[in-house]
């Protein structure tokens, strides 16, 4: 019997997986032929779906780009005729790995994206786009829980934590702090009630590695936490996941249901003794609430503000208790690191970082999705030999690193190593994952100006400094792009920035001014030409901007007949003209005409 297998994370279903999965069901009736169709989670290949992969005994063959003309080609085709395809393969495997046992270490042997696998180390991914992740049995024939069994029956609490220092994982969340230290210090508290926490609000523009894990694997998150509460001697544990990720929330409530089933989790995992009980807690979406004290007074039913601390939460946490707070990223190594042992968890990485990072490759970049790579990779290698360059073939200008706490860098920097130290010389951090590609058409002060709009519209407004100095810096950026930048402009921008730096109190004010600052470090002549000039050197700015019609026009009359607001004249077969007054400069003249006759003068 084949296996027909479907791509069905938020990507897939986004570019229409689901349809996809009915037109194979209605050609399976249609011709009657046996076939088992399952589905699977995201394997990071966003840019290449929908996909759906068969599995028979000559292998396993992945297409991509499969819409339901295509669906009914690739059915007929391989699975009527036993014909593989080629035009849509995207992955293939000739030898017989089609059971999920073989599935954890295979190795990808051909097809046009092998590229894109070959330079990956996937540990938190090694499951994601293998198992159908709302089956359990699947997630245990490739070694879920294998990891919580060991600890709970051979391994002391402390021998975990030992084992998780000794691998040298730092908190995959942003902080980069030492994984194994938060939990020996929660561990070290004393009360009659401990909590775990899974931080899953993850908010930033460009991110999805947590709801691609959510999504595809919520076992392993899940199995981290259990661990994570037995080292620390917590028995009750918080997955605090936004409501925008319905998807995950949806598998993760089917994971724990299916989990308690085999007893994993409940009052007696594993007939141990051992008690652990798991909820959910679903997030109104700010993004305040990724930083974990404001988590935990959401958690309460408060508003989400960040406490000041000390004490920090191993100390008084959730409801006044010691609490751990990991992010998803973090906990999805835990059942690796202990299975498989903290040595071969610290043979990846860098001498100061070790392990695999998840990155979303997001913005102009060819692949765009989710790679899982040994840290100490270069900028250049992750978006050029795994994200195949920029998608529009320009120059590579910049990549923005940790979101809107992180900062730009600049292609004269795309050979710094990936590992928390030589991020931060750069003046961007690791963050949570997101990188964002950007080409030489984007303005460095725009995207500044981005990235402070969305820290200063989600600040809780409880640091004066950050509301109200971001709120400063954010007038000034938009003045610039307005063309209405003076001189010391950019003076005042560094003097709030550091202002702003030093006296927040957490960590999301701590960092709105790492885009400004980076920007301005390494593109300053972008804010000089803005504000001197009056100028966008990339044509951006809409309000320094125009778009005019040269002689190259025809008079087709097809940039009128597009032109969103009427602001195009012009008779058939006669030179059109622009009314700057109506024009609202979106470019759709530009884009609709045959002939290059719209251009854009400063």
């Amino acid at each position: 019997m084949k296996k027909i297998i479907i791509g069905l994370g938020s990507c897939g279903i986004a570019a229409g997986g689901l349809k996809v999965k009915d037109t194979l069901n209605s050609l399976a009736l249609e011709h009657k032929v046996d076939i088992s169709l399952g589905e699977t989670g995201c394997m990071g290949m966003c840019y290449k779906e929908p996909m759906i992969e068969i599995a028979d005994n000559g292998g396993r063959t992945i297409y991509g780009d499969v819409d339901e003309k295509a669906a009914r080609r690739i059915f007929e085709s391989h699975i009527i005729n036993n014909m593989p395809l080629t035009e849509y393969i995207v992955l293939e495997m000739d030898s017989n790995q089609s059971d999920l046992i073989s599935r954890a270490d295979s190795k990808w042997t051909g097809g046009s994206e092998e590229s894109f696998m070959s330079r990956q180390k996937r540990i938190v991914l090694e499951r994601c786009g293998e198992i159908n992740p709302e089956s359990i049995e699947d997630a245990i024939k490739m070694d879920a829980y294998k990891g919580l069994e060991k600890a709970i029956k051979s391994m002391t609490p402390a021998q975990v934590i030992e084992e998780v220092l000794k691998s040298g994982i730092k908190g995959r969340g942003g902080a980069g702090f030492p994984a194994g230290m938060k939990w020996k210090f929660a561990a070290a508290s004393e009360a009659d009630q401990k909590y775990i926490i899974c931080n899953a609000d993850e908010g930033d523009p460009g991110a999805f590695m947590d709801r691609s894990i959510l999504e595809g694997d919520p076992h392993s998150v899940i199995e981290g936490l259990i661990i994570g509460g037995y080292a620390i001697g917590a028995t009750e544990g918080y997955i605090y996941a936004r409501a925008e990720y319905p998807i995950a929330i949806r598998r993760l409530r089917i994971a724990i249901n299916q989990a308690q089933e085999r007893s994993f989790l409940g009052d007696n995992i594993l007939g141990t003794g051992l008690k652990f009980n798991l909820h959910i807690k679903e997030g109104a979406g700010a993004f305040v609430c990724g930083e974990e004290t404001a988590l935990i007074e959401s958690i309460e039913g408060h508003r989400g503000m960040p406490r000041i601390r000390p004490p920090f939460p191993a100390v008084r946490g959730l409801f006044g208790k010691p609490s751990n707070i990991n992010n998803v990223e973090t906990l999805a190594n835990i059942g690796w690191i202990i299975r498989k042992g903290a040595e071969a968890f610290a043979a990846f990485g860098t001498e100061q970082s070790k392990g695999t990072k998840v990155f979303a490759l997001a913005g102009k970049v060819k692949r765009g999705g989710l790679v899982e790579i040994p840290i100490g990779m270069t900028i250049k290698e992750v978006i050029f030999d795994i994200g195949g360059g920029t998608k529009s073939g320009k120059p590579f200008k910049a990549v923005q690193m940790g979101g809107p706490s992180g900062g730009c860098i600049p292609a004269s920097k795309m050979d710094t190593v990936i590992d928390y130290a030589a991020l931060a010389e750069t003046g961007a951090i690791m963050g949570s994952g997101g990188m964002i590609v950007m080409d030489e058409d984007n303005c460095m002060v725009d995207i500044a100006r981005y990235f402070l709009n969305f820290t200063q519209s989600e600040s809780c407004g409880k640091c004066t400094f950050c509301k109200i100095g971001t709120k400063r810096m954010l007038e000034i950026l938009e003045r610039i792009t307005k063309g209405e930048g003076v001189d010391g402009d950019i003076e005042k921008l560094e003097t709030l920035a550091h202002q702003i730096k030093i006296n927040a109190l957490c960590g999301l004010g701590q960092t709105a001014s790492n885009p400004v600052l980076t920007t301005i470090r390494y593109f300053k002549d972008e804010y000089v030409s803005h504000i001197k000039d009056k100028k966008c050197l990339t044509h951006q700015c809409k309000a320094l901007i125009k778009f005019n019609i040269t002689d190259r026009c025809t008079g087709c009359t097809l940039c009128a007949k597009k032109c969103p607001v009427n602001a195009i004249n012009g008779k058939v077969k006669e030179l059109h003209i622009i009314d700057q007054d109506k024009c609202t400069k979106c470019g759709i003249c530009k884009a609709a005409c045959k002939f290059d006759a719209v251009c854009i003068t400063d």
